[in-house]
C-alpha cells in the first residue's frame, strides 16, 4: 500500500493524527476566539445529517422543538446549589450592556444590575418558563427539545471533542409522576443508543452513571460510552432523571387529580457536536476520514477523466450516471451524488475525496465508456482497491453497496471494542491491564470504592453501570459489590 496520507499515523501520535484528519478533511478550524471552532461546510454537513435524523426520532417520540434565551440571569442558577456548583468554574459571565470609546479603544460600559450567564445548559431558565406554563396535571407532560449553542469555558480544548462553545440539542421534559419521568429518561437513552449504532455505526455501552459522575443536580444520569481507536472511552450522550430537584428550585407545581398541589418530575438529555469527534476517532484511518453513508454529505463522488477531444462525451456520460444514481435511495432518501469536474489534477481530486471520507468514489474515462464499466473505490477498504464493474451493475447494486459499507464499519468497530474489553476480577489484574494496555474493563464495584487512589494513579474513571453485583465482591474494597461497572481512560 502507498504511504499514508495522514502524518503522523495513529500509531505514531494519535492526538496529532486526529487533528490532521480534521485538517485534511476540511472539517473545521480554530477560530480567533479562544477555545472556539469554526465548523466548515463538510463538517457542518455531517452535523446537519445527524441533526436531521435525531430530530425525526425526537418527533416520533412525541417531542416538539422550541427555543429559549442564550443569557440566563445569575439568580436562576443560584436556585439550584448543586447545579451551579457543578458549572461555576465553566461559566462565561456578561456584566455590561454597551461599549464606549476611550483613548481610541472600546471599553465596557453600562454595568448590568444583575450579571447574565451564557448558557452552559438550560435547566434553570427552561424551568422558570415551565413554572409559568404548568398549573394542572392536564398541562402535562411537556416534551420539548431545543437545538442550540452553549458555552463552557474550557481550559484545554480540542476541536469537536471539547470546545468552549459547541452545538447540541437539549431535551427538557416535565411529567406528572416519577415513573413517567424515569421511563422518559431511559427511552431517550435508547434513542441515542440506536442512533449511534444504526446511523453512526458506533457500538456503545449504555447504563447509569455512578453517583460521583452524575450531572450536577440530577437524581440519576445515564450515558452511552463508545470506544475510540486508541482504546479510550468517549461519552457520546447523556440522559438525566432530575427527580423533583429542579421543579422545587423553579417552583414547577401542579394540581394533581385529587386536587392536591404537587411538584412535577423532570428530565433532561442531550448530545452535541462531540459526536463528530466520535465519528472521526471510531472509523478513520491513516489516509483520513472514513464516513458511514448515513452521515456522508456526499455518498458518491464521480470524477470524470478526459482529454479535450473526449470531454463532451465523458461529461455527458457522467451527467447521465448522476441522474440514474439520484433515482436510487439510501434509507428512504435520494442518494447524495456530486460530479467533481474542477480544473485540478486527477490525483489531487482523488486524494481530497479519500481524505474527506466519501463512501464511494467513481472514475469514468474514455476507455471506461468503451468497455461499459466504471472504476469504483470503497472508502472503508483500507487498501483503496480499484474495482471495475459494469455501469449497469453498479447502478443496480449501489443501494446494497452503501448499506454494506454502513454495516462493515459497525462490525469493524464492534470487533475492535470487543477485542479490547476485559473482565477483571482483582485489583492486581486491573493494575496490570492499565499498565500495559488500553481499553475497557468490566469490574464488580461498590459505592465505597468512589475516589479510590488506583483511579487517580491510572487516570481511569467509571464510565457506566452495566450490570448487577449480587453475590460478588468489589474489586477495589473487597466489600459486597453493588454493580458491575465499566472503567476506562476517557476524553
Amino acid at each position: 500500500m502507498a504511504k499514508a496520507a495522514i502524518s503522523p499515523t495513529r500509531e505514531q501520535d494519535y492526538p496529532e493524527w486526529y487533528q490532521q484528519v480534521i485538517k485534511a478533511a476540511d472539517l473545521a478550524d480554530n477560530s480567533p476566539v479562544r477555545g472556539c471552532m469554526v465548523i466548515k461546510p463538510w463538517g457542518y454537513g455531517i452535523w446537519e445529517l445527524m441533526q436531521k435524523d435525531l430530530d425525526r426520532r425526537f418527533k416520533e417520540t412525541g417531542h416538539e422543538n422550541a427555543y429559549f434565551p442564550l443569557l440566563i440571569p445569575l439568580r436562576f442558577l443560584e436556585k439550584e446549589a448543586q447545579h451551579v456548583e457543578g458549572f461555576a468554574k465553566e461559566c462565561a459571565v456578561v456584566t455590561h450592556h454597551r461599549l464606549r470609546a476611550q483613548d481610541g479603544k472600546l471599553i465596557p460600559d453600562g454595568k448590568l444590575d444583575e450579571p447574565y450567564i451564557i448558557r452552559p445548559t438550560s435547566e434553570t431558565i427552561i424551568g422558570e418558563m415551565y413554572a409559568n406554563w404548568v398549573q394542572s396535571y392536564r398541562d402535562l407532560p411537556i416534551l420539548i427539545n431545543q437545538w442550540a449553542n452553549v458555552m463552557r469555558w474550557e481550559m484545554r480544548t480540542r476541536i469537536f471533542l471539547r470546545t468552549s462553545e459547541f452545538l447540541w440539542q437539549e431535551g427538557h421534559t416535565v411529567h406528572e409522576t416519577q415513573a413517567e419521568a424515569e421511563e422518559e429518561t431511559k427511552k431517550m437513552l435508547g434513542v441515542y443508543e440506536t442512533f449511534a449504532k444504526d446511523v453512526l455505526a458506533i457500538p456503545v455501552f449504555s447504563g447509569e452513571k455512578t453517583s460521583d459522575e452524575r450531572f450536577p443536580g440530577a437524581v440519576n444520569t445515564y450515558s452511552i460510552e463508545a470506544m475510540m481507536q486508541d482504546g479510550k472511552a468517549l461519552q457520546a450522550g447523556t440522559s438525566h432523571f432530575l427527580g423533583q430537584n429542579f421543579s422545587k428550585a423553579s417552583e414547577i407545581k401542579f394540581q394533581d387529580r385529587d386536587g392536591n398541589e404537587q411538584y412535577a418530575w423532570t428530565t433532561s438529555w442531550g448530545v452535541s457536536t462531540r459526536l463528530v469527534g466520535a465519528l472521526i476517532m471510531s472509523h478513520s484511518d491513516d489516509n483520513g476520514l472514513v464516513l458511514p453513508p448515513a452521515v456522508a454529505p456526499k455518498q458518491i463522488v464521480i470524477v470524470p477523466i478526459y482529454r479535450d477531444e473526449s470531454r463532451d462525451q465523458v461529461l455527458a456520460a457522467v451527467e447521465k450516471l448522476k441522474v440514474e444514481l439520484e433515482k436510487k435511495n439510501f434509507r428512504g432518501e435520494s442518494l447524495r451524488v456530486r460530479i467533481d469536474d474542477r480544473d485540478l489534477r486527477g490525483g489531487e481530486k482523488n486524494w481530497e475525496h479519500i481524505k474527506k471520507g466519501v463512501p464511494l468514489k467513481v472514475e469514468i474515462g474514455p476507455k471506461d465508456l468503451e468497455k461499459g464499466h466504471v472504476c469504483v473505490v470503497r472508502r472503508d477498504d483500507a487498501e483503496l482497491k480499484k474495482c471495475f464493474i459494469s455501469q449497469e451493475a453498479f447502478v443496480s447494486g449501489v443501494e446494497s453497496e452503501l448499506e454494506d459499507i454502513q454495516h462493515s464499519l459497525y462490525e469493524r468497530a464492534l470487533k475492535f471494542r470487543d477485542e479490547n474489553t476485559r473482565d477483571v476480577s482483582s485489583l492486581e489484574e486491573l493494575k496490570a491491564f492499565f499498565k500495559r494496555e488500553v481499553g475497557f474493563v468490566r469490574v464488580f464495584w461498590c459505592e465505597e470504592a468512589i475516589g479510590h487512589a488506583v483511579c487517580d494513579e491510572f487516570k481511569i474513571t467509571p464510565r457506566c453501570i452495566i450490570g448487577g453485583g449480587q453475590g460478588k465482591k468489589c474489586v477495589f474494597t473487597g466489600q459486597p459489590a453493588t454493580a458491575q461497572v465499566l472503567f476506562a481512560r476517557s476524553y
